[in-house]
């Protein structure tokens, strides 16, 4: 679909970009700018990195700036600090592994505010070396290609993260989650970032184009009838920045206090989405669909085929597309994602059906 209708078009917008899958393969494939936007800075990092860049770089040369700035930022810093627990071997058993994550727990909590993400985290999501190592990058970001270097980083903190799918809480201390905590913690953080900044370094778009921190509707503000929107809203009643959160503080740079089982910031930290919200999800969507309809512009939207719990569902979805466009539905088969695993399974995610709706202009 991508492949027929964008090289009609002079724009794509990506008005629900998460982590820009979509928008990168856009940006890198076709010779038009992409506009990708999101509530979240951490996703709006990660697109920028993807559709922003034009010219590849030089990733060693910057890795071996942005080291060298880190180790002048913790001159001084670590001098003041006692050395962080030693973790038992992963075959040690789990009684020593249970014990180590209480002095990690307490180990980071007393650190200086200078490492907000050890403070908030560590312990937890992240062994201390883990913590303070993603809080000395972050303090030293290169002075030039700071975007993807920055995106390099939440990558790797989410690669190294221990937790199950998602950052929506941090692996217990129980017997059956300590071995994936165990395994989780002994994954080198700088060594993820540095292969992940390589990789980034080669991202180029065949145009220039724009990540936003907005919402999806003022994004469409600036469609035109030439543009192509791509429309994959939430489908959770939960906000997906409960599941993003520890990659948000990283972005941002800051985290205030946390609490919860989680760790949590307070809720008036955490961007809201009204499509997150049973009792405005629909009316959400259909100022969307009124808004695109109105400039004239087609559109793609993806969503899953059934009952989701904000209270959307596929059938409704396109119902209310085809109060304004025409409607092209697809039906293919998917996974998506079970927002970190339930009771049943760690499984991170399950079949389903998607349906893929094709909306031109009535």
């Amino acid at each position: 679909m991508l492949d027929t209708l964008v090289p009609q078009k002079t724009g794509f917008y990506d008005l629900f970009c998460g982590s820009a899958s979509v928008a990168g393969h856009v940006a890198q494939k076709y010779s038009i700018p992409v506009f990708a936007g999101d509530l979240q800075k951490y996703a709006v990092v990660m697109a920028a990195s993807q559709v922003e860049q034009v010219g590849a770089f030089d990733a060693a040369a910057v890795w071996c700036q942005w080291i060298n700035r880190r180790n002048v930022w913790l001159l001084g810093k670590l001098d003041q600090l006692a050395p962080p627990p030693q973790l038992p071997g992963l075959d040690e058993e789990l009684g020593k592994w249970r014990v180590a994550v209480e002095q990690s727990r307490a180990y980071c909590a007393q650190l200086p505010e200078c490492f907000p993400i050890a403070r908030a985290y560590g312990g937890y999501y992240f062994s201390p070396a883990q913590a303070l190592a993603i809080d000395a990058l972050r303090s030293s970001l290169p002075d030039k290609h700071d975007t993807p270097a920055l995106a390099a980083l939440i990558d790797a903190a989410s690669s190294c993260s221990a937790s199950p799918g998602h950052t929506a809480q941090p692996f217990s201390t129980k017997d059956s989650a300590l071995p994936h905590l165990a395994a989780a913690w002994n994954r080198d953080v700088s060594d993820n970032t540095n292969v992940t900044l390589q990789r980034l370094a080669l991202c180029k778009a065949k145009v220039k184009g724009q990540a936003y921190q907005k919402d999806a509707l003022a994004l469409t503000e600036f469609l035109t009838e030439r543009d192509l929107a791509f429309v994959d809203p939430p489908y959770s009643e939960v906000q997906y920045s409960r599941f993003y959160h520890v990659l948000e503080a990283i972005a941002l740079g800051t985290v205030g206090p946390v609490t919860g089982i989680g760790r949590y910031p307070d809720l008036s930290e955490r961007p809201q989405s009204l499509f997150s919200l049973i009792t405005q999800s629909a009316e959400a969507f259909d100022a969307l669909m009124l808004s695109i309809a109105a400039v004239g512009a087609e559109a793609i939207v993806t969503f899953p085929s059934g009952d989701a719990s904000n209270g959307l569902s596929g059938e409704l979805v396109e119902a209310i597309s085809d109060q304004y466009f025409n409607v092209k539905t697809k039906k293919i088969a998917s996974l998506f994602s079970t927002l970190g695993g339930n009771a049943v399974t760690r499984t991170a995610r399950k079949s389903a059906t998607e349906l893929v709706l094709h909306l031109a202009p009535k």
